[in-house]
């Protein structure tokens, strides 16, 4: 029985394909790595699994063993072509870019057959946010997401806000799901090799929110503001926002919830900003 990295081979002479660096195409081929992303996902015959990116299908062949049923999201139709090769009807496939995908609508089809959903990916390092993002905002019924990033992006989505290590997206994912580092990946377990190393992780959706907040809205575009200029005091980072009339405004609502004015926005808790969201959407009120 060949082992992955001889049938990785094989596929990509059999069928003269060359990774696409325009889609960061990065073909996996560490089984240890395989069987930790599917042991972590927990999957069993009552989820349906969404694979994003499933490439040459690595991991969709271990996937299509676990799971009730298992939809492949491809862009690349070269990729498409092998897997419907390799799966025939084992994965429905979908052609198609995953940020132009109604997944709302595709997740619930698959609720009628009374499925769990997961999501399992190897996502390409140029459209890790996006992608995230776009699963939490859209708010999917969904289990659990378990995915393997570059190692530095894993690093801000896993770490607590406020922490070194912090970014606008770390506060944005840890509102709506708990993150688990699970694994490190070296580049060599990749063909062709990437310049960085990766991590599997894992989100699990929470609930609820993990903070209360009157305008939702408002709250992310509070931390984007500060983010945007981290180095400055978030007195300063708000004050050219359309939220303020002028800096007093900003300082009266630093005092009222006992905060520095000159702390900068990445020492901040969610819950602190989500405090700053609620007050000025009760001035607005007034």
């Amino acid at each position: 029985m060949e082992n992955i990295i001889e049938e990785t081979k094989n596929i990509i002479k059999k069928y003269g394909i060359r990774a696409n660096k325009n889609l960061g195409q990065n073909f996996l081929i560490d089984e240890d790595t395989i069987n930790t992303i599917v042991e972590s996902a927990e999957i069993k015959k009552e989820d349906c699994v969404i694979e994003i990116g499933p490439g040459l299908g690595t991991l969709t062949k271990e996937l299509v063993k676990k799971a009730g049923k298992v939809i492949c999201i491809e862009l690349d139709s070269k990729m498409v072509s092998i897997l419907k090769d390799r799966f025939s009807e084992e994965v429905t496939l979908i052609n198609q870019d995953i940020l132009k995908v109604n997944l709302k609508e595709l997740i619930e089809e698959q609720k009628k057959e009374k499925y769990t959903i997961k999501i399992v990916a190897n996502l390409p390092y140029y459209i890790t946010t996006p992608i995230v993002m776009k699963l939490l905002e859209e708010r999917l019924d969904i289990e659990s997401i378990t995915i393997m990033i570059q190692k530095e992006v894993a690093e801000r989505l896993a770490c607590i806000p406020g922490e070194k290590e912090t970014g606008a997206i770390t506060y944005s994912v840890y509102y709506f799901a708990e993150v688990k580092k699970i694994k490190e990946v070296p580049n060599t377990s990749f063909i062709p090799e990437p310049e960085v190393t990766s991590e599997v992780i894992q989100l699990s959706i929470r609930k609820e929110p993990v903070v209360k907040v009157k305008n939702e809205k408002l709250l992310f575009q509070l931390i984007k503001m500060a983010f945007m200029q981290r180095r400055k005091t978030l007195q300063n980072a708000l004050s050219h926002s359309t939220f303020f009339e002028n800096k007093q405004q900003i300082k009266q609502i630093l005092e009222k919830l006992q905060l520095d004015e000159k702390v900068r926005g990445e020492e901040l808790t969610i819950e602190q900003f989500a405090k700053i969201a609620n007050q000025i959407t009760k001035q607005e009120g007034e």
